[in-house]
């Protein structure tokens, strides 16, 4: 977890400047939002709602035309441009899912659009602006640094520009979500969770819950890399960040706005940090509920309901997630896959040593017992002892600590890899190479129904006098498991062997003489 909710100090007894919330009422009920939006639906999740006691909704704005709440905003700023303003037209600067807004209220109003976008700005939110006929220039790492360009641009071509947070009427467009929220949910509401990035949204939607329902939190949402607003709301001012996380592509913003900043700081009740496991996990809830994948913005919201719902020990509430969007590039869905079991607290990574000698790979396996082994990655290279990488399913954090203290206890020596960002994403993927001890090794690829007893059926069938040297094993998520696996057999062995292939009649592979094995194991 990134951690326990932070509330900032409030400021509410401060005079502030600016519009007030019944200015901020006036412009969200007169908003011109539906000529290109949908009032999108409030719909229960289920599953996620049985797992924690607690009455969970999502606002599903992933549902709207470009598949993100950011066209409200920019249509509505932009259908109040004059006729001149709308021929010369306009530019904005975005992470993709502002621009997309952008790009369909242009098309609609009949003007052109110019929009820069991060040279990181996912694949799939390019090709959907340029589909809607924007005008696309990629330039700089992060919003901001699009920003600064689209600025030196609007002057350039005299363009209007359509700021994607920090303008009152973007402001207002987006607070109609929170209009509907209350519309489509009139009992008890306790808290709504929503996802900032330059804080667009989440000003709208705390503008006019605290202007109707000023009894409703009003919860904002950050990555622990992507934590600009809580940064600047406990310092006092804005706070620019020097760099910002891209998985959350949709809110890494290295500056919110003096806006957004202003409303949030004064009607913002508390604060939630995630971080990318919590945010996969929540994809994975959300796709469990509803059969939608969301963008890892999107499902911010999710992640903090589930974290704060545990650190206040919730029970029987009503919360509200905004699922603000679902432009999700189909390669990214590998990793998601990959991080979720761990954001869930339901795969434990351990680096576990010990001894090379034959039969201890069983004994190690038979303590797992009849826990789903998620992983499993060796390769010989030690004559004594043999460090191994192995991912458990578990149920909570507390049996992966209750696992690593059983495996100890049994003289395997263990280190718990759960919150290791290098394990994760890396070293998981490099154990092995070259070793001058896998003699008589035989490299072999075999396809294991993916059931419990499976790894063990094979290890006992083994001969005692035969040594696993490499083995690679992860699970897929399918109903059968791909698994590489190098054996020690004496050549006089040869007979013996085939029959064990024959006794496990699993489909394999003989790989002994394939070029890359000889390339990079052997």
């Amino acid at each position: 977890m990134a951690g326990p909710a932070r509330k900032p100090p409030k400021k509410r007894s401060a005079p502030a400047a600016g519009l007030s919330l019944s200015d901020y009422l006036q412009k969200i009920l007169t908003a011109r939002v539906y000529d290109v939006a949908i009032e999108s639906p409030l719909e229960p999740a289920r599953s996620l709602s049985r797992r924690l006691g607690n009455q969970v909704l999502l606002k599903r704005e992933d549902q709207q035309p470009v598949f993100s709440f950011k066209l409200r905003g920019a249509y509505n700023k932009m259908a109040g441009l004059n006729a001149e303003q709308l021929k010369r037209g306009v530019i904005c600067a975005s992470a993709g899912n502002h621009a997309q807004g952008v790009a369909l209220a242009a098309k609609r109003l009949g003007c052109k659009a110019m929009i820069v976008m991060p040279v990181t700005t996912p694949k799939l939110k390019v090709d959907a602006v340029r589909t809607l006929g924007g005008d696309t220039v990629l330039h700089g790492e992060s919003f901001s640094d699009a920003h600064q360009h689209a600025k030196a641009l609007e002057a350039e071509h005299g363009l209007t520009f359509v700021h994607p947070f920090d303008d009152p009427e973007v402001i207002a467009g987006q607070g109609t979500i929170a209009m509907e929220i209350l519309r489509q949910h009139q009992g008890p509401i306790d808290a709504v969770f929503v996802a900032i990035g330059g804080g667009g949204l989440i000003s709208g939607v705390a503008a006019y819950i605290k202007a109707v329902r000023p009894e409703i939190k009003v919860i904002g949402v950050q990555t622990s890399d992507s934590d600009a607003m809580l940064r600047s709301v406990r310092a006092g001012k804005r706070v620019e960040l020097a760099e910002v996380g891209l998985f959350a592509d949709g809110t890494a913003v290295k500056l919110v706005g003096e806006e957004t900043f202003r409303l949030a700081r004064q009607w913002v009740d508390d604060f939630v940090v995630v971080d990318t496991d919590e945010v996969c996990a929540a994809i994975k809830d959300v796709f469990q509920d509803t059969r939608s994948i969301l963008e890892p913005s999107g499902a911010m919201g999710v992640a903090a309901i589930k974290q704060y719902a545990e650190q206040h020990k919730l029970k029987g509430k009503t919360l509200v997630a905004v699922t603000c969007g679902a432009n999700m590039n189909f390669d990214r869905l590998r990793f998601v896959a990959e991080r979720a079991e761990v954001g869930e607290e339901r795969e434990a990574l351990f680096a576990v040593t010990i001894p090379e000698e034959r039969g201890s790979f069983k004994r190690f396996c038979e303590l797992i017992g009849p826990r789903a082994v998620t992983e499993f990655n060796y390769r010989i290279s030690d004559a004594k002892v043999a460090h191994v990488f192995v991912g458990v399913a578990t149920v909570n954090r507390e049996e992966s600590h209750k696992l690593e203290r059983t495996f100890t206890r049994h003289g395997f020596a263990t280190l718990n890899l759960s919150d290791d960002e290098l394990a994760k994403q890396h070293v998981r993927h490099l154990v092995g190479g070259h070793t001058a001890l896998a003699k008589d090794e035989r490299l072999y690829r075999f396809i294991f129904p993916e059931r419990p007893g499976a790894l063990m059926r094979f290890l006992s069938s083994m001969h005692p006098g035969w040594n696993i040297s490499l083995f690679h094993y992860r699970n897929q998520g399918a109903d059968y498991g791909r698994i590489l696996v190098g054996i020690q057999v004496p050549r006089a062995d040869g007979r013996a062997f085939r029959d064990f292939l024959e006794g496990l009649a699993y489909p394999c592979q003989d790989e002994t003489d394939n070029p890359v094995y000889h390339l990079f194991l052997r």
